[in-house]
């Protein structure tokens, strides 16, 4: 297991449910014998979420971390503008990026893993 992905999902508005289902991509990701990068799980831990610039201090973290990742994977219906921010770096690294449901289906045809 070397290959590093970066899980992209939402954070804000539902943040329990949210955090529950970034867990449950992460734990997807090690069943697909990859390394999950998941920063709005591992920032808001010691970062405050309502404070502008702590936030931002996270969302610069994150994208920081994912320059060094295989490829992105996003979940969920919605693309929230944390995400879109995620995505848009992704495609200036020329990283690939994968869809999946919230049920961790691939969207459009698409296989997962590397």
């Amino acid at each position: 297991m070397k290959n590093i992905v970066f899980i992209c999902s939402p954070f804000a508005g539902d943040v329990a449910g949210n955090i529950d289902r970034a867990r449950r991509y992460g734990r997807f990701a090690v069943t697909k014998k990859v390394i999950p990068i998941i920063p709005h799980l591992m920032y808001p831990q010691f970062l405050d979420e309502d404070d502008p610039a702590e936030r931002q201090l996270g969302i610069e973290m994150g994208l920081a971390l994912l320059s060094h990742c295989r490829e992105v994977w996003v979940f969920g219906s919605r693309v929230s503008s944390g995400m879109a921010a995620e995505i848009d770096q992704a495609k200036v690294l020329g990283i690939p990026v994968k869809y999946f449901t919230v049920d961790c289906k691939p969207v459009g045809g698409l296989t997962y893993g590397i």
